[in-house]
């Protein structure tokens, strides 16, 4: 011991540790720097060995990728707006929002994450309350989304047929930052088209106001509670819950509701079978009715609500889901439940595809600018040829995303005030389940792939990297999985007869005609080939066994999709010429792979039992 003291005393070691200081905020960029003071270098001892080696850490500090204005890092957005919807006004809103993303929001989103909700079903003197504790933030981001007019602006209308393009716009920008709270938006947004849908009368006309209010303390938002024990997409089959009728006009509902998002919200939208003057129901989506239901009395307590628990889910874990029982008011009339919530899906699915193209664009941006702050084998990651191909990769199907996201809100928009041909009232159907499926599996592989490109610290739970990952499996889940809504798309066309294909053929076969620039004329080619290869298909299966267009369903949606993204590439990037190389991009992948998987006799009629088998294949073990 004595030794040691003297060895310190003569090389007077002094321990330093690394010092946070705010930096002085940009226009555009939070961050911090640390300021490290150097500890001194090892000094040899006697026997030539460095003492202290583990005091000595280096003075190397990987520089952490930094969020910038999400706006102005977007040239695509910009160049959208810029011709379309070319508002100064609109422009600066945008801007100035982005600002207080990156200032405040996005530490907020991050305070949602790491602060879940939980629940306090009784209070100290027993009384059941079942109360929802969600974190200080999670309330501001509801402040935040009233002031900013996050679901108002789609009802104000100021832009006209362009508002909603300027609400997901802005939504688009928010999703990433928003700690989830996109979702209860989303849910909210659903509530309020279908009370617009059905007519603002008593007893929702004060709920409506509320639902598109710019007002945080007038500001409701909407739970969407459908899913029961039996059934999730098939609320048809799975609703048990029944609604008994009271003498004063309302109902009283007596079910199990097994999951349901946004339980902190102030009203809901649910379903359940209204049973007659002998208590019975009537099956099948036929007897299912809509029903109101404020969540809280005046004193603010739940009522007729009770949580049985809060799930602990994979990702989404900033927002509170449940499984509860509820009582509730009349809303639409008897048997129309599942009419009613059409309007609704349309909306919420349009919400879930903006949310995955904007945790794509997020997830570009930082891995973007990482790409300039971290070194590897000698050179920055940027100036490694495979990273920015895996990254130009990254970026073409996040701009095919986000273009044919775009062209769906612009639809809605069209519909919403009257301006839609029937086209595009066809388009519309066809569109919305297509695109939410798609960019939902696309928002998985690309932000899982983005995670790559942080190395070892995508994986580490507070850089806050992997919970984009997580929030984005939802995508694909949520208002209906891939193969659910893979089977809606034929069901589309059946129930329109064809017409949605017809005018999906004849909008697509139009973008083509006017991409004319001799350098697109490759691409254009196979998008073209693409497009007649898909119209033969689908005539050639008119003559086949039902079952085979279900085997394709999948894969068809998928064709549907990229044809289409890569048209609106075309439609867009001619007027850009920097941007050509993206498009033809695009086209460099399979576009029909309903086509190729025919071909290889993927929807033969004999494949089920094989594929069955092949899944539930036995141990031939002993």
């Amino acid at each position: 011991m004595m030794a040691v003291n003297r060895q310190v005393a003569r090389h007077s070691y002094r321990v330093c540790t690394g010092l946070y200081r705010p930096l002085s905020r940009s226009s555009s960029v939070s961050t911090v720097q640390k300021v490290l003071v150097r500890p001194p270098q090892d000094v040899p001892g006697a026997e030539g060995q460095a003492e202290f080696s583990r005091a000595g850490i280096g003075g190397f500090f990987q520089e952490r990728p930094m969020l910038k204005n999400p706006f102005l890092e977007d040239a695509l957005l910009q160049g959208y707006l810029r011709r379309h919807l070319p508002s100064e006004v609109l422009y600066s809103d945008l801007h100035v929002f982005g600002e207080r993303l990156v200032r405040e929001v996005d530490g907020w989103g991050r305070e949602c994450e790491v602060t879940p909700p939980r629940l306090v079903t009784y209070d100290p003197w027993g009384c059941r309350v079942d109360r929802i504790v969600t974190s200080p933030a999670w309330q501001r981001m509801k402040d935040l989304s009233a002031q900013e007019g996050l679901v108002a602006i789609g009802y104000e209308r100021s832009y006209g047929e362009w508002s909603r393009v300027y609400q997901m716009c802005k939504l688009y920008l928010y999703s990433p930052s928003s700690g989830l709270y996109t979702c209860p938006l989303a849910m909210t947004d659903g509530a309020a088209k279908v009370i617009q849908s059905l007519g603002v009368s008593w007893p929702v006309a004060d709920a409506f106001s509320r639902l598109t209010s710019r007002d945080p303390e007038h500001f409701w938002t909407s739970g969407q509670w459908m899913t029961e024990r039996r059934g999730g997409s098939d609320v048809g089959n799975g609703t048990e819950t029944v609604a008994l009728p009271q003498s004063d006009g309302t109902y009283r509902l007596s079910g199990f509701k097994w999951f349901t998002s946004a339980t902190d919200a102030d009203m809901t939208l649910t379903l359940a079978r209204v049973t007659d003057v002998d208590g019975q129901t009537t099956s099948g989506s036929r007897g299912l009715s809509m029903f109101y239901a404020a969540v809280r009395d005046e004193q603010g307590m739940v009522q007729g609500i009770e949580v049985q628990r809060l799930k602990d889910k994979l990702g989404t874990r900033q927002m509170p889901t449940a499984e509860l029982l509820l009582d509730g008011l009349p809303l639409s009339e008897e048997g129309r439940g599942v009419a009613c919530i059409a309007n609704m899906l349309t909306v919420s699915r349009i919400h879930n595809s903006v949310s995955a193209v904007a945790g794509m664009r997020r997830v570009l941006q930082l891995a973007r600018d990482y790409a300039t702050r971290r070194s590897a084998f000698g050179k920055l990651l940027r100036d490694h040829p495979l990273h920015m191909q895996t990254l130009a990769r990254m970026e073409v199907e996040t701009r095919g995303a986000f273009l044919l996201v775009m062209e769906v809100c612009r639809l809605i928009g069209r519909e919403e005030t009257g301006h839609a041909s029937q086209l595009e009232t066809h388009l519309l159907r066809l569109l919305t389940p297509v695109a939410k499926l798609y960019t939902g599996k696309q928002a998985i592989a690309v932000i899982s792939e983005g995670l790559e490109s942080f190395g070892g610290q995508g994986y580490i739970e507070d850089t806050g990297l992997p919970a984009m990952l997580r929030d984005a499996q939802v995508l694909s889940i949520w208002e209906g999985t891939t193969n659910v809504l893979s089977l809606d798309v034929l069901r589309c066309v059946s129930r329109s007869s064809g017409l949605v294909l017809q005018a999906y053929f004849t909008h697509t076969q139009s973008l083509l005609a006017a991409a004319s620039l001799p350098s697109l004329s490759v691409a254009v080619r196979s998008v073209d080939s693409a497009l007649s290869g898909l119209r033969e298909f689908l005539q050639a299966a008119a003559l086949k066994p039902p079952g085979f267009m279900e085997l394709a369903a999948r894969d068809l949606a998928y064709s549907l999709a990229r044809i289409y993204m890569g048209t609106t590439h075309f439609l867009f990037d001619i007027f850009y010429s920097t941007s050509l190389r993206r498009a033809r991009k695009w086209c460099e992948q399979d576009l029909c792979a309903v086509v190729s998987k025919a071909a290889i006799g993927s929807y033969n009629m004999k494949t089920p039992p094989l594929d069955a088998a092949l899944v539930y294949e036995e141990s031939t073990r002993d």
